[in-house]
């Protein structure tokens, strides 16, 4: 399969410019970029786009900007992130994203680390989260903010976005060549990014990736996932990330409308105004959704809560039989599009009512979760990637397996190492390695070219991938038994009263597992079932009457595991796990070595 959008690309040269500034132009869409502020909406078209691209370009040229400069990017998402991304790619430079959530002291290291020769930074309120960390990186030359009004006066490496495109426009209109001359220097081989890991463990990597590492991504999976000029995008994962900012460039390239989402809690709102048919996202959200909506079909009350019940099973039965078997039965079959009409259709209309799939990365999707929005006619398509490697693969829309990470994508290969089970990759995603780390590259990428991914998992036999945990997260309880805790933890969200959820049990004789209750939620289930407590989340958490009743979610989920990975005991904690308490990473994975040396 070909894809019919990038018709012609193959005579371009391989760059991400190239291929973002060619779908501008070719399909000149009123709406190439769409991003909100207050309660209107801004929309970009694709000349406009090229023509602010190119400010930006030759503005960071006058500032001494010069191929293979580092220039750094932190900020929420929106036009000027991608904008600016595509410029400093123009010039040979390399781009250093940062993610608004950094501790002072990683963002301070990422700079020092990459020889950031300028920071470009949205406003004032992620400035005064990294100003420590600024001022002492002495090699900055510039600080280019998003937001002319924010401009510190007191800073005066700072300058505005605006002034920097000015400048840019006056070059442009005095030099009309100026930025084709510098597009046409680019090589495929260059280097586009040094994207820094989230570090579980240790200081953050960087991850150098080329133009090449992104174009053979765009190109593959543009083929497999059959993308659509027509189809709108909302970019609500932090452009930072190598997932959301891979869509970005794929999504681009094929001309379809971005619409850029600042923060989680405008997501609901921009879903309904945007009405996406394509989106990313990550499993924490498609819990949070489905518990939510769980949680209003049980309070409808009377028949509504029996309706929505009966719903949800036909719905779990119906996708059961169409990934098991491709088909169902006639009166299964009638009996899911009146579950469709009379209830999932209002679930589709929560995501915008036009979604033709989410894909979904970054960590597991239980198949509970997945069964029940590919049952309400929402599709998930679950993918797999990681910075090293871009996007490695991904179920399709014509080929899915609930459950699995699918299939690799054109050009690249995946198999299982024979000693241990971990997942390796190796193509031309994979990274050219990490920066002035020549020690962990070569652990990382063995002699055969393959990226070790770190992942332990199984291929069946139609060369669907699965994934069962992290080979540095199995524990070993006293009894000599392996326990993989991303299958258990998977479980365990799947609980409406559980919110976040880490086993434990190195060493011990049996399972346990660190619970954070969504305590609305659990105090609700208290009075439902006359449980009269009263108190503050301390005195909840030592109660064993409360405990008791999370646990029984707990044993329930986990019954169909080996009984030596059975949860026996739950711990109930009043706060969640945060990225300010080094307990998880920018992109929220679970720092494991951290939370053990804390409840250990």
């Amino acid at each position: 399969m070909s894809s019919g959008n990038l018709i012609g690309f193959e005579n371009l040269p391989q760059t991400i410019p190239h291929f973002c500034i060619e779908a501008f132009r070719r399909h000149e869409k009123p709406d190439a970029l769409a991003y909100k502020v207050g309660d209107v909406w801004h929309r970009l078209s694709g000349t406009d786009s090229i023509a602010k691209l190119k400010r930006i370009a030759l503005g960071l040229s006058a500032l001494g900007v010069r191929a293979g400069d580092r220039i750094a990017i932190i900020s929420e998402n929106r036009p000027e992130w991608s904008l600016t991304d595509l410029a400093i790619l123009s010039l040979r430079a390399v781009n250093v994203p940062i993610y608004t959530t950094q501790a002072v002291e990683q963002i301070r290291y990422i700079l020092e680390n990459s020889d950031a020769k300028i920071l470009c930074i949205s406003g004032k309120k992620l400035y005064k989260h990294a100003e420590d960390a600024i001022r002492s990186v002495e090699r900055l030359e510039k600080l280019i903010f998003f937001d002319t009004a924010d401009v510190p006066e007191d800073e005066s490496r700072a300058v505005s976005l605006e002034s920097v495109e000015s400048q840019g426009g006056l070059t442009s209109d005095s030099e009309p060549t100026a930025f084709d001359e510098e597009l046409g220097k680019i090589e495929s081989s260059d280097l586009a990014t040094i994207i820094y890991t989230s570090g579980t463990t240790g200081e953050p990597k960087g991850v150098m990736l080329t133009h090449n590492n992104f174009v053979t991504n765009i190109r593959a999976i543009s083929d497999a996932l059959t993308i659509k000029t027509t189809d709108c995008s909302l970019a609500v994962l932090p452009l930072s990330h190598i997932f959301e900012r891979s869509v970005f460039y794929v999504l681009c390239s094929n001309g379809v409308s971005i619409n850029y989402c600042a923060a989680f809690d405008q997501l609901a709102s921009h879903l309904q105004e945007v009405r996406p048919t394509i989106m990313t996202a990550v499993p924490r959200l498609f819990e949070q959704v489905y518990h939510k909506i769980v949680k209003k079909g049980k309070a409808a009350g009377g028949w509504k809560t029996k309706l929505f019940n009966w719903a949800l099973d036909v719905g779990q039965d119906y996708w059961d039989g169409m990934d098991m078997h491709h088909s169902v039965s006639p009166v299964l079959a009638a009996k899911h599009a009146i579950a469709s009409r009379l209830v999932f259709s209002k679930w589709r209309d929560g995501v915008g009512g036009r979604m033709r799939f989410f894909v979904s990365g970054g960590a597991p999707l239980s198949k509970k979760l997945s069964y029940a929005f590919w049952g309400a006619g929402i599709p998930i398509l679950q993918g797999y990637g990681m910075t090293e490697a871009c996007i490695v693969s991904a179920n399709r829309p014509y080929d899915n397996k609930v459950g699995s990470i699918g299939t690799p994508f054109e050009g690249i290969e995946m198999k299982i190492a024979e000693s241990d089970g971990e997942i390796l990759v190796r193509g031309p995603n994979v990274m050219q390695g990490y920066h002035n780390n020549p020690v962990e590259t070569g652990k990382a990428i063995d002699e055969d070219g393959f990226y070790h991914t770190g992942d332990v998992g199984y291929v069946d036999k139609d060369g669907h991938y699965y994934i069962t945990d992290r080979l540095k997260d199995l524990f070993k309880l006293s009894n000599g038994k392996y326990v993989a805790p991303l299958q258990v933890e998977s479980l365990l969200k799947q609980s409406p009263l559980v919110s976040q959820a880490v086993v434990v049990g190195s060493g011990r004789k049996q399972v346990g597992a660190l619970i954070v209750p969504d305590w609305d939620a659990l105090k609700e289930v208290l009075r439902e079932e006359k449980i009269a407590i009263d108190g503050t989340r301390e005195e909840l958490a030592e109660n064993p009457q409360v405990i008791k009743r999370v646990q029984r979610d707990a044993v329930d989920l986990t019954r169909e595991l080996s009984d030596y990975e059975r949860v026996k005991r739950v711990y109930l904690l009043t706060r969640e796990f945060s990225i300010d308490k080094g307990e998880m990473t920018p992109t929220l994975k679970i720092k494991r070595s951290v939370i053990d040396e804390k409840y250990g």
